[in-house]
């Protein structure tokens, strides 16, 4: 199976730290993201990946190479200027227009959700989905008394992207040359009772988008409570 990484962000939350890195780059519990990333991924039956790189291109090649390490192999795409995620990945359709299915993944996020069973039967894409975490406590009242304190919950019937998609190569002839496949393409599939979705209450996700979520993933990753073994 065959892996598609968008890896041509800017980070600009995360700056310093992606003013002279791109922010697959940027370390996690001891690693870069995009490595957990492949790692993770390899685990899932995945042994051929194409990198959508931009920003700071050359530092991502540099260091992936030709996926040696991870007993892969790597293939790189190369945005000349923003062309948003659905372009991006119509830039990747000569290499993938054969498969009966690939995934594509954010490059910005660590999890270790198992996605290897979804079929895609009848549906040209289906998005992983997690549920909401709330950012701030709640508080439970009863009248007019507080009853309970509870720290940032999960909202579980509110559900959110993760970031995480398993395609059909039909999915080629939907894209946009240039424009967010988010706001392009999975309305109009959405529309058409073609977008599927696999839910995961129990797994571990989390987008690395500031220095709190940095902080925060690399103490879970040291605590092993994404991977063991990796």
């Amino acid at each position: 199976m065959k892996a598609v990484i968008l890896a041509g962000g800017y980070g600009k939350r995360l700056r310093p730290l992606t003013e002279e890195r791109p922010k697959p780059l940027v370390e996690v519990g001891g690693k870069p993201i995009i490595e957990w990333q492949v790692n993770w991924l390899k685990s899932m039956g995945v042994d051929s990946f194409i990198v959508l790189a931009g920003y700071l291109k050359e530092r991502v090649i540099d260091h992936l190479g030709a996926g040696r390490k991870w007993g892969v192999k790597m293939a790189y795409l190369i945005e000349e200027e923003p062309l948003g995620t659905g372009g991006a990945l119509k830039n990747a359709e000569h290499l993938l227009e054969n498969e009966k299915r690939f995934v594509m993944v954010n490059g910005d996020i660590i999890t270790n959700i198992d996605f290897k069973d979804v079929k895609n039967d009848s549906t040209v894409a289906t998005m992983a989905l997690v549920p909401l975490k709330s950012p701030f406590g709640v508080i439970k009242t009863s009248n007019s008394h507080i009853t309970q304190f509870v720290e940032k919950p999960v909202l579980e019937d509110y559900w959110i992207n993760a970031g995480i998609y398993v395609m059909k190569s039909e999915i080629f002839s939907m894209l946009p040359e240039k424009g967010d496949i988010e706001k392009f393409t999975f309305p109009k599939l959405a529309k058409e009772n073609q977008l599927g979705c696999a839910k995961y209450t129990d797994s571990y996700w989390r987008s690395v988008d500031s220095m709190k979520d940095l902080e925060e993933v690399s103490n879970d990753l040291k605590e092993h409570k994404v991977y063991r073994g990796f």
